[in-house]
């Protein structure tokens, strides 16, 4: 149950704070001075899609918090490592930004948006103004019929069969080529094979290459250098080398060592320089001979990398450019080997086929019960919301498809309506009017909502295009529906209005060149001038209020009656 909704600078709202009660919560207020607001930060606050531009001019960010009271969320927020709290309360944040950021925290856990709706599902179940339209979509109604059916286990099975047909079947296109097109195929697979093959990649033997060239296109001023350096320590023609000077130096020591021991220690480090030098020196050596290449190499070296780069232009890197190859051995031995697997895929999908056709079949058949019952209970909603002549069906049809199947089984769904007795049914979106759909929505709501655990429902408006007497069923049925789960209901109408539990007033007023929006709670006189606005406009009267009063009184003796 929502408990408490905090907004604030969101739209023409500064800040509101609101308290809501089990039951039927509805919201009333002249067209513009915010009830929508209200829902669309419910909406934010549980993970819907938002923007920037909600947020109040001249203000840096807009945010919302709402306050749920409930334990059914429990093993849910221990999935998802966010601390319970020891009240059963769950705390929702979300914070909007100038710049579109979007911060939101559950029980002060930062988490993603996506984290944040799917946690909103259990909690709220929004209907909005534009609801009633999804009707028209007949693309949904299968939808709606497989919730109602609680469906989810046979769809899910059916749509792992659906999912491996059309890999096979993927399988077996590539194989079925014709005749020209798998020749010219054959002929590009060697091609490429022969091509990678030929050119005898190794790993890492283009940088290796590159760097050797790097040397021999320097080799001159290298060799140069490096025999200076090696004659330094060396020693040649009449030059003494590091090596022999150190040599002395150390012949010196162990001679003086006599006369001092303390010079000992001096000579051991003469003779750790003079090794480390030898080393150096001997290392020289080994890499002046490396430079030594036949006058052809150079060109070798380049040749070489010609290959490689043309290759890796082609194909990739070095390892890329090999499996590629791989790959493409593969194909080549599936295509010349096409018959045999072609036969083995060909029977693997057939025996695919039959195994998606019988889930479709199960499918389908609790699909047709579901429909029914779904049929059934939808008339009686209707009938209770002053539709009582109303015909409400499911039509089937078979999917009009390779092997009668689509993505979600053999069915193609319809709901089929007359709302008025000695007419034919016809299809929704051709004949329903606008108070038609919404009342249609309503009962659906009702009864898809009867075997799910969403604590509470928002209705923005459900009264469209509604009145009189269809009017007072729609309150009626609303107060009935808040037995048993929490309900926020935006209206203009007084029928429904004298039907809540709690009655919040939303209006607007001007200060300083800008708009604010407030939120009242009212109380029983203050809903008598609340109904009587509804009613009669801005001039209320003696008479308006006594009807306020006559309609708050039978709503009253209405829910002790039925409710």
């Amino acid at each position: 149950m929502l408990k408490l909704l905090q907004i604030e600078n969101v739209a023409v709202i500064e800040k509101a704070e609101i308290e809501f009660t089990g039951g039927l919560n509805v919201l009333t207020g002249e067209t513009g001075a915010g009830k929508s607001i209200v829902i669309d930060s419910l909406s934010a606050a549980t993970g819907h899609r938002t923007s920037r531009e909600i947020i109040r001019t001249g203000a840096e960010a807009a945010s919302v918090t709402a306050v749920f009271e409930t334990t059914d969320c429990d093993v849910w927020l221990n999935e998802n490592a966010i601390e319970p709290d020891e009240d059963g309360e769950i705390f929702i944040s979300r914070k909007i930004s100038a710049d579109g950021k979007s911060v939101c925290r559950i029980n002060g856990t930062p988490v993603p948006v996506a984290v944040l709706r799917e946690l909103g599902a259990f909690l709220l179940d929004i209907h909005g103004q534009n609801d009633g339209r999804k009707l028209l979509d007949e693309g949904a109604h299968l939808d709606y019929l497989d919730v109602f059916g609680m469906l989810d286990n046979e769809l899910n099975s059916y749509k792992e069969a659906y999912g491996k047909l059309m890999t096979l079947k993927t399988e077996i296109d590539k194989l079925t080529m014709d005749e020209s097109e798998k020749e010219r195929q054959i002929d590009l697979l060697k091609h490429q094979i022969s091509e990678i093959e030929q050119a005898k990649i190794s790993p890492g033997e283009q940088a290796e290459l590159a760097a050797r060239r790097e040397l021999l296109q320097n080799a001159s001023k290298l060799t140069e250098s490096v025999d200076e350096a090696f004659e330094s320590l060396y020693g040649g023609g009449e030059t003494v080398g590091a090596l022999e000077r150190l040599s002395e130096a150390g012949t010196g020591l162990d001679r003086a060592v006599r006369y001092s021991e303390k010079l000992r220690s001096f000579g051991e480090r003469i003779s750790d320089v003079l090794y480390t030098t030898q080393d150096i020196a001997d290392e020289l050596r080994d890499f002046r001979a490396g430079l030594d290449f036949t006058p052809d190499e150079l060109d070798h070296i380049e040749g070489r990398l010609d290959v490689l780069k043309r290759i890796t232009r082609k194909y990739g890197g070095e390892e890329e450019a090999l499996a590629f190859s791989q790959n493409a051995a593969a194909e080549l031995s599936d295509i010349e080997d096409s018959g045999g697997k072609l036969a083995k895929l060909e029977a693997k999908l057939a025996d695919t086929i039959r195994q998606a056709q019988s889930l479709s079949e199960k499918l389908s058949a609790k699909r047709k019960k579901a429909a029914k019952k779904l049929s059934d209970m939808v008339k009686k909603e209707l009938s209770e919301l002053n539709m009582p002549g109303v015909k409400f069906t499911v039509e089937f049809s078979g999917v009009r498809g390779e092997y009668g199947l689509g993505h979600c089984g053999g069915d193609e769904v319809w709901y089929l309506m007359s709302a008025n007795e000695g007419e034919a049914p016809g299809r929704i979106n051709k004949i329903a009017s606008g108070g038609e759909l919404a009342r249609i929505m309503l009962a659906l709501k009702n009864v898809l909502s009867s075997g799910t655990d969403t604590g509470s429902m928002v209705f923005d408006e459900i009264d469209t295009g509604v009145s009189g007497i269809a009017a007072q069923r729609v309150g009626e049925k609303l107060a009935t529906l808040a037995i048993k789960r929490q309900v926020l209901c935006v209206t203009h109408l007084p029928q429904i209005a004298a039907m809540a539990d709690t009655h919040f007033s939303i209006s607007k007023s001007i200060s300083e060149s800008r708009t604010f929006t407030h939120v009242e709670r009212l109380d029983h006189e203050g809903r008598k001038k609340e109904l009587a606005r509804l009613s009669g406009g801005e001039t209320i009267t003696d008479t308006t209020l006594k009807s306020a009063a006559e309609q708050l009184k039978a709503a009253e003796e209405y829910k002790v009656r039925n409710v």
